[in-house]
């Protein structure tokens, strides 16, 4: 499970589930691009606390997003803005940041600057199955996710001439190779492995990890289920759909839990299919949306998109 997770002025209680948000101009190039997210109490007066804690080191709000629910006292918030590194230098911010979820016992209060943060360190296990594998390794390639790839984990043995483990050699990026019985899943090594990583990555990774490794790990897993949770939990979702006849399939992002199948979902992403597929072409859509929704989970965790609510819910802004 999920471990971890004045523009705006006089936002009262205006309706009864507040959903607000804004976006200004892009900045100037000569300006830093700055992340903040805050989870805390509702109470009166917290955007505006917020945009002054900003506004006060010349910073500018480029957009937010607030999300008070219905009848739960919790407020949300997400902004994202520029400024001066010179006139607010990121340890100051962190600082500034620190008082503000003090003053309103936050929950949490992340504060992230892309551009002088180091990358998000993730290891990404693997079976057999390598679409999602490798749309990740050439996503990380291109610079469209913003991590660095530790290591690949693998219960799947490849061949030194496969595509796989030529990229990876390539780009210096070591792959593990270890082989799981149903005695000894090698969750000791796989621990071993990840330690020094900010999440992992399950890509199609078709082993159950024991709430053991859970714990021990403590950081977030994020894994694509090629389903639409949570319907056709488990083994084979994409036959079971078949055979359901099913008129929209899906794929399912979401936080690993103990329960299979059932942690807070990040993202899903649905297409049309019809009597006129067969399992063939079903299982080649249900492929390509679990790489599209795979993607976009990883890219709204490390934006600082995501955050727990309640016991099995997220907002993703």
């Amino acid at each position: 499970m999920a471990r971890r997770f004045p523009r705006v002025m006089g936002l009262t209680k205006m309706c009864r589930n507040r959903n607000i948000s804004f976006k200004s101009l892009d900045p100037p190039s000569s300006l830093t691009h700055g992340i903040h997210v805050f989870h805390c109490p509702d109470a009166v007066g917290i955007v505006a606390k917020l945009s002054d804690c900003i506004a006060s080191r010349g910073g500018n709000i480029l957009a937010a997003d607030v999300f008070v629910p219905e009848n739960k006292q919790v407020f949300y918030s997400r902004s994202d803005f520029v400024f001066d590194p010179v006139k607010w230098p990121r340890v100051q911010m962190e600082e500034d940041f620190l008082k503000l979820s003090q003053t309103f016992n936050a929950i949490r209060s992340v504060v992230r600057v892309p551009a002088l943060d180091p990358k998000y360190k993730i290891a990404v296990l693997a079976s057999k199955q390598d679409h999602c594998l490798v749309d990740l390794l050439h996503g990380w390639q291109d610079g469209r996710l913003p991590v660095d790839i530790t290591c690949v984990i693998s219960n799947h043995y490849r061949g030194s001439n496969t595509h796989v483990i030529r990229f990876l050699e390539r780009h210096d990026i070591p792959y593990h190779y270890l082989c799981t019985t149903n005695e000894n899943k090698r969750e000791g090594e796989m621990l071993q492995l990840v330690q020094n990583t900010d999440f992992l990555v399950l890509a199609r990774y078709m082993q159950i990890l024991s709430g053991n490794f859970l714990r021990s790990y403590g950081n977030d897993i994020i894994n694509i289920h090629h389903g639409l949770l949570p319907s056709f939990k488990g083994g084979s979702p994409s036959k079971q759909a078949f055979e359901a006849g099913v008129k929209l399939i899906g794929a399912t992002s979401h936080f690993v839990t103990e329960e299979l199948d059932a942690g807070p979902i990040i993202e899903q992403m649905v297409e049309r299919v019809s009597h006129r597929d067969n399992l063939q072409s079903f299982v080649q859509k249900s492929e390509n949306l679990e790489k599209q929704c795979l993607s976009k989970a990883i890219r709204s965790y490390c934006e600082l998109r995501v955050l727990p609510y309640e016991e099995k819910k997220t907002v993703v802004f």
